[in-house]
């Protein structure tokens, strides 16, 4: 009889196991980023003072992919580039992923910064292992390698960036982090309640 009991207990908690995994991994995980001139840091302008603002929202999906949309408005000057970069917040890091860029230098199927009279715009993307680069490579995110970008991304340690021609090092960042869950936002969310019966 105790036999029977262990191995119907074990049945249920390998049921519940495979059903958390399998809920988990249709859980796509939502990022969020709103870029200011004064969250630049790097050399020689450092902290820079626009009137320039800009999002960045995308989705890492299911099928090792991130798909993103890229929104700036008002930059000082011509828009030159925008990339994810590896790095925390007050630290410039190496370029991972091009989001878009107007000098001809990113890999293949790299979009153009759209850059209307009032140097506004937005681009929206789909990117996967094929569009890291290797200048990360020092960082320890080397070409091709999404798994170690999207692990960067969700201990928010990557910013996106957007570089303009009066500021060629960036005149826009904002740190990449992951929005709440909107069931995570729920009253007791998070709280693990036990019931005797």
């Amino acid at each position: 009889m105790k036999k029977a009991s262990v191995k119907t207990t074990l049945l249920i908690a390998v049921s519940v196991l495979v059903l958390t995994v399998v809920l988990s991994a249709a859980e796509k995980t939502e990022l969020h980023a709103d870029l200011f001139g004064i969250n630049e840091v790097a050399p020689p302008s450092t902290t820079v003072v626009t009137d320039a603002t800009g999002t960045f929202t995308a989705t890492i999906n299911n099928d090792s992919t991130l798909t993103y949309t890229l929104t700036y408005k008002n930059l000082s000057s011509s828009v030159l580039q925008s990339h994810i970069h590896i790095g925390a917040t007050k630290v410039a890091g190496s370029i991972t992923i091009f989001l878009c860029s107007n000098l001809g230098n990113g890999p293949a199927g790299t979009p153009a910064c759209p850059d209307d009279s009032t140097h506004s715009g937005t681009v929206t993307r789909t990117v996967s292992g094929a569009d890291v680069t290797n200048l990360a490579a020092a960082q320890g995110v080397p070409a091709g390698d999404f798994k170690d970008v999207v692990r960067a991304i969700v201990s928010h340690i990557t910013y996106a960036n957007v570089h303009s021609a009066n500021f060629p090092a960036g005149e826009l960042r904002g740190q990449i982090h992951s929005t709440p869950d909107p069931d995570d936002l729920l009253p007791g969310a998070g709280e693990h309640h036990h019931h005797h019966d």
